[in-house]
């Protein structure tokens, strides 16, 4: 329908329609077949690793219980289809968490409606608050005590407000309290728990800004904050401990499961870079240095996560462009997924048993490698493709394009 308004636009400024001709009319998909659109986020049951819960940008949540075969929209009821985070309560798979509002801000992202929450594996969700908060980027479920969750929100990157920081609840969603609150400027880009203590979690507060023509990121709000008891107090580590002197920007972190206490950071700043601690966060070195020879990473704003093997702490998962892998603790990366998958990725799950099982969202789409990253299966029956503009031509038969 859309294109066929396309068409008659321009003569309805000369003449009036009679809009009885077009009652008839039905919409149909024209395509194209092979391509998806930009996967945000990503969980799936651990002990059940066909059942995967995926979230887009602005296409809502897909679930499969058939490894991927095939899927169904459970999330395209509620007032947002932009999701920023999924986390599965892995105890009982049928409670899981989405939080709104997509946490890559790039000039095109979609807002959100806070965190939502189902007990019967999507076929019901209910708002749990945070409406203000915008973007969602993380959502983390306690193993130990499934109803304290913490949210990570970064909050709108057009302008300053105050719903921003770290929020947790200790009642299942019912109320929530920030527990980590710097200005208006500045939310919680990455929050990472460890595997071996809830209790100890480690976040990156990030100062950034969005224009329709540019973007900063970084300044001196921007931190890297550690707590030991659950959010009540929280440590800044700052150059003192290693880190890199000056204004910050965005971090990736990961805590590596096999060895709690080797912990990688991805650091924007003057000199981006890539850190190491392995007393768990308290003293810091640099590894390498990010750039074009590197291949470590690329764009904060856009993409700016790092994950760990779980069986072997000295391999390490960059997601940008495309994605490379360490397996030296950092200090040299090679492609691991290239450009025939799609470029620019965004979320990443390994299983915690079996790291040879790798998820991957990207700008195209949805991917599965069972083999460690060697060979890839492209999901192509996820409908969220994005097109930013469309057009048609004066050919007969004319020509649809987008983009």
């Amino acid at each position: 329908m859309f294109f066929v308004l396309v068409l008659i636009i321009p003569s309805a400024l000369a003449q009036k329609i009679d809009m009885e001709l077009l009652k008839g009319m039905k919409p149909r998909a024209i395509g194209p077949a092979a391509m998806s659109g930009r996967v945000t986020a990503v969980d799936v049951v651990v002990k059940d690793p066909d059942i995967m819960y995926v979230g887009a940008a602005s296409g809502g949540v897909w679930k499969t219980v058939s490894g991927g075969i095939s899927w169904e929209s459970v999330f395209d009821k509620e007032l947002t289809l932009s999701v920023g985070a999924i986390a599965i309560q892995q105890d009982n798979p049928s409670v899981v968490w989405v939080g709104t509002g997509e946490g890559n801000p790039r000039n095109s992202l979609n807002g959100g409606d806070g965190i939502y929450k189902t007990l019967d594996g999507g076929k019901k969700w209910k708002k749990m608050g945070l409406e203000k908060t915008r973007h969602i980027h993380r959502v983390i479920i306690d193993p130990k005590n499934p109803n304290t969750v913490y949210v990570a929100a970064i909050g709108s990157p057009w302008g300053e407000h105050p719903e921003r920081g770290v929020y947790k609840t200790t009642d299942g969603g019912n109320t929530w309290e920030r527990v980590l609150f710097v200005d208006n400027k500045t939310g919680c880009a990455e929050l990472v728990m460890d595997p071996s203590n809830p209790n100890k979690l480690i976040a990156n507060m990030w100062e950034h800004r969005r224009w329709p023509w540019t973007f900063k990121s970084g300044g001196p709000s921007s931190g890297l904050y550690i707590t030991f008891d659950g959010g009540k107090t929280w440590t800044k580590k700052t150059d003192k401990d290693g880190l890199p002197e000056g204004d910050l920007g965005r971090m990736g972190l990961a805590i590596a499961r096999s060895k709690p206490d080797v912990v990688y950071a991805l650091i924007e700043s003057k000199k981006n870079a890539l850190y190491k601690s392995e007393d768990g966060g308290n003293k810091w070195t640099k590894v390498t240095d990010v750039n074009n020879q590197t291949n470590v990473s690329g764009r904060p704003f856009y993409f700016w996560e790092i994950y760990v093997d779980p069986k072997n702490e000295n391999r390490i998962y960059s997601l940008h462009t495309i994605v490379t892998m360490s397996e030296d603790g950092g200090r040299t990366f090679k492609s691991l997924v290239g450009w025939k998958v799609h470029l620019d990725h965004h979320a990443w799950w390994i299983h915690p048993e079996n790291p040879e099982f790798i998820v991957d969202g990207n700008d195209g789409g949805f991917n599965i490698s069972r083999d460690g990253g060697k060979t890839w299966h492209f999901i192509d029956n996820i409908p969220v493709g994005q097109f930013y503009h469309i057009n048609v031509d004066n050919q007969h038969p004319y020509n649809v394009y987008g983009g």
